[in-house]
């Protein structure tokens, strides 16, 4: 194991999480099982004054998992220069089989917690605890995935060997490498910008048709979910050769460093945080016609929704920005 302050960080933070985490999930079990606002019993009375301080343990543990991401990807760029061959995060990632899914992982729990947050924060609003069941049965989804994650991060940072030589970005995000993400660089930059481009503008007026009338929730979150996966698409294939202005440079890590203005934490926190906003605002309609969340939900879902535009809007400019002001020219 590299006895680096971040990768101890991530290391014992993760450790923490998982552990409160199971607590917590315990205890949503039993609120699933026996919550009843109704009753005047005991228990009942048990569950509304733990539940308080067991959302805000949960809380927490969310917003670990939002930085966690980021500094895991801060982390394994920062040690590439410790491994031969490793010229960025995409080198150290792959010098043993958890890395990747690990990374993976890390991006699903940072979505899930996001929502979670979402919801927590609707459900505060309310004075009969409206969406206690939704959000400790999301809670029992991100629980195992999290236990994983950190399974999968322990196993990633144990088996780190500063002498095993890894391969290159140019090697593992060329279109001569085997997969499913080299085989998204062969789809062309033009299609991809263009689904890109056209995907944030139905957004963007979905999301001003909802700022102004208030219709169109569920097409909002429906075109929030499809920005965040044609982005994801277009930072693996598209954008990152003007970046670079290098047609066969394709990798979503490069572009983290300091030489590219660290553009790359940009692009992914825009990205990231519109997904986020824009699919928490779908999850919350169903529940607009709540008595007790009538006054508060209106106007928190205008905030998402104000929120998923301005990170779309500013993922949209700064990939626009990195294309035409590259000094690559595709035909």
């Amino acid at each position: 194991m590299i006895l680096h302050p971040a990768v101890i960080a991530l290391f014992v933070g993760s450790l923490l999480t998982s552990g409160m985490l199971v607590a917590t999930a315990f205890f949503a079990v039993k609120i699933l099982c026996h919550w009843d606002l109704a009753s005047g019993s005991e228990r009942q009375l048990s569950f509304e004054r733990r539940t308080y301080l067991l959302a805000t343990i949960m809380a927490c543990c969310c917003v670990f998992q939002l930085l966690s991401l980021f500094l895991f990807i801060h982390v394994a760029d920062s040690l590439s220069t410790l491994f031969p061959g490793a010229m960025c995060a995409a080198g150290t990632l792959n010098l043993n089989r958890f890395g990747y899914p690990t990374l993976i992982l890390k991006t699903a729990t940072f979505l899930l917690a996001g929502v979670w947050l979402i919801l927590n924060h609707a459900d505060n609003r309310g004075y009969d605890y409206p969406l206690i069941r939704i959000k400790y049965s999301l809670l029992l989804m991100i629980a195992p995935l999290l236990l994983i994650e950190t399974g999968l991060q322990g196993g990633y940072f144990l088996s780190l060997q500063p002498r095993v030589i890894t391969s290159c970005c140019g090697s593992l995000f060329g279109g001569e490498a085997g997969g499913m993400v080299p085989t998204l660089t062969t789809l062309g930059d033009a299609p991809v910008l263009a689904a890109l481009g056209g995907v944030i503008t139905l957004t963007l007026i979905c999301g001003g048709i909802y700022l102004w009338q208030g219709r169109l929730g569920y097409l909002f979150a429906a075109l929030s979910a499809a920005t965040f996966a044609v982005g994801v698409v277009g930072l693996l294939s598209a954008i990152p050769v003007y970046i670079y202005a290098l047609p066969t440079h394709h990798c979503p890590f490069c572009m983290l460093h300091r030489e590219y203005g660290h553009v790359g934490y940009l692009l992914y926190a825009t990205l990231l945080g519109g997904g986020v906003a824009g699919v928490g605002m779908g999850g919350l309609q169903p529940f607009r016609r709540v008595a007790s969340l009538a006054s508060s939900l209106p106007t928190l879902q205008r905030r998402l929704v104000l929120f998923a535009m301005v990170c779309y809007g500013l993922f949209g400019g700064i990939a626009a920005w990195q294309v035409m002001g590259s000094e690559l020219r595709l035909g």
